[in-house]
């Protein structure tokens, strides 16, 4: 039902190749399909920030002991993590850029089908309430006529009675 978004090019009718085109779960993921996906794209982010906290955690260790000498290698530790931290993110976010742009586009397609169905269902909900309606009157009308036609009938005998006898 959600399909990810047709990319054509202008010069051609042929749809411009994408790797993820055909990868339904790309596009529909849980939020722990995405970490463990970002995970896997990007995993000097995660070590950087394992870094810094190991080091931040042997400083504040060498601080209590009173090794200032250690706590000083630690803190510039933690700043060459946060250095690699930092150049790992400016790295993936140019060589994912592409993709991130195609995931905006193809959440924002879902969006608009989204609402378009919500939109559709709403009407044919009217649609069936309409109906409903419509059947209700007639059953009304349709009783209505026959109770008519019954309390005719009912005149009429009476009638013949009183004019007969």
């Amino acid at each position: 039902m959600n399909q990810p978004p047709s990319s054509q090019s202008p010069l051609s009718t042929r749809e411009v190749p994408s790797s993820f085109a055909d990868n339904q779960a790309y596009f529909d993921e849980s939020r722990w399909q995405k970490f463990t996906r970002r995970l896997k794209e990007e995993p000097l982010i995660p070590l950087g920030c394992a870094v810094t906290c190991w080091a931040l955690w042997g400083a504040t260790k060498s601080i209590r002991s009173g090794d200032s000498y250690n706590a000083q290698r630690m803190f510039r530790m933690r700043l060459y993590g946060q250095f690699f931290t930092i150049v790992a993110m400016v790295a993936g976010s140019f060589y994912y850029n592409s993709d991130r742009i195609l995931r905006k586009e193809y959440e924002e397609i879902l969006k608009e089908r989204k609402a378009i169905e919500k939109r559709n269902a709403w009407i044919r909900e009217l649609e069936a309430r309409d109906m409903e309606e419509r059947d209700w009157r007639e059953k009304v009308k349709e009783v209505t006529r026959k109770r008519k036609e019954e309390e005719d009938v009912a005149r009429r005998k009476e009638e013949a009675k009183v004019g007969g006898g």
